[in-house]
């Protein structure tokens, strides 16, 4: 007999329980799988949301060729392989090279942020072609894990834990609708356990179901699931929803100098297996971020406590996170440069190319020297002190200020 999990998986949109803001009536998702043409896409989100259940929906009632692959298993080769099989379909199918009617296989690849950058690389050509429609289902943000050109290719939807009326709209149908579970006449006196140690993930949510069905109990309590279940219901679960609230509480505590919150979540974080490059990377990013310019150091220590980390792993790893951590959570902070960049990126995207003022270009030709190029440019060497009153930004945005001191 197939796992709960599976047999409970969605097989239509009306099926589906939760992401509503993407496939509720007139969500963004829905409007697209309806019209029949959906564009390459990254669903990004916790486990046990409906990543891969979404895509095998999707590939089902468009009626596409569906090829998966995991990242984890998968390199350059299988990657090619697809491609090269939905090349050759769609020769057969339309004497083309590549669909043109929106109608091109679908690929899903699941934790996509595995994938390396010649992985990802691998895949540009065909994504941009048409020749597949890329799906990708990732936990990570796909802006730190997706290579730049294919992120460009490819539209991001984040997808939520499931909210407590989901979860209690999924146990509902498996206790009416699933033959097996609905044969044992389990009965529920109260829910707060189940839905605790769920932690909004479906898929944990149903094998709790099938543990505590499996045991032999007519009744399903707390008591029941958590004796079944033998854990801590606040564990830190690194693959749920608390791996994002609690990484979030430690960036806030350093952020805000306090070593004994930070080294408390730290600890949180350490005792429940995450991964200690994870939490030594959101350091590195930190010191910059938070403590820039107040302590240029901080990211040196940062970036050599991820160097250590990334050698010893657990449990020496411990040692230096928590020296770096503590380090950070009082040092002087100052995010000046962080600012002064967001504020250069908005105008450059608000003023467009402005021109280069001609005293700052090169002037390595004749012709070029002939134009105005470098005429005018004073080196600051020459002067005392090894500076001197010049103009470097473009003329529309003389006297503009990006980074202001504290």
């Amino acid at each position: 007999m197939l796992p709960l999990a599976e047999r409970m998986r969605p097989k239509t949109l009306d099926e589906y329980i939760g992401q509503k803001h993407l496939v509720g009536e007139g969500a963004i998702l829905r409007q697209m799988i309806e019209s029949g043409n959906i564009a390459s896409f990254i669903l990004w989100g916790p486990p046990g949301v409906g990543k891969t259940t979404l895509a095998r929906i999707i590939a089902h009632q468009l009626q596409r060729p569906f090829y998966t692959l995991s990242a984890v298993t998968s390199g350059v080769k299988e990657v090619r392989d697809v491609i090269d099989k939905a090349k050759r379909n769609a020769s057969l199918n339309s004497g083309l090279f590549a669909p043109t009617d929106g109608r091109s296989p679908i690929l899903f690849i699941d934790e996509i942020h595995r994938f390396s950058k010649s992985q990802q690389d691998s895949l540009l050509g065909a994504v941009e072609e048409g020749t597949i429609t890329l799906v990708g289902a990732t936990t990570e943000n796909p802006s730190f894990e997706v290579i730049t050109p294919l992120l460009s290719r490819c539209q991001v939807y984040v997808l939520k834990s499931l909210d407590k009326e989901d979860l209690l709209e999924l146990l509902n149908r498996v206790l009416t609708k699933d033959e097996y579970i609905r044969s044992l006449g389990l009965q529920i006196k109260d829910t707060d356990a189940l839905l605790r140690y769920s932690g909004g993930d479906a898929r944990k949510l149903l094998n709790i179901i099938e543990l505590v069905a499996n045991s032999g109990t007519k009744v399903i309590d707390n008591e029941t699931v958590a004796k079944q279940l033998q854990q801590n219901p606040v564990a830190y679960d690194k693959d749920g929803e608390m791996h994002y609230d609690i990484i979030s509480a430690f960036i806030k505590s350093v952020r805000g100098s306090d070593p004994q919150a930070a080294i408390y979540w730290l600890a949180r974080m350490i005792e429940g297996g995450e991964d200690p490059k994870f939490i030594a990377r959101r350091l590195v990013i930190l010191a910059s971020e938070d403590i820039g310019l107040a302590n240029p150091n901080a990211m040196l220590l940062a970036n050599t406590c991820f160097d250590v980390v990334n050698k010893i792993g657990w449990p020496e790893g411990r040692i230096p996170l928590a020296e770096t951590t503590v380090y950070l959570a009082t040092c002087k902070k100052d995010n000046s440069a962080y600012l002064a960049i967001d504020a250069a990126l908005a105008k450059v995207r608000e003023t467009g190319n402005l021109p280069v003022p001609l005293h700052l270009r090169n002037a390595p030709t004749s012709l070029m020297k002939e134009l105005g190029y470098a005429d005018g440019y004073k080196y600051p060497h020459d002067f005392p002190g090894h500076w001197v009153e010049q103009q470097y930004l473009p003329d529309e945005l003389t006297g503009t200020v990006f980074w202001k001191k504290d």
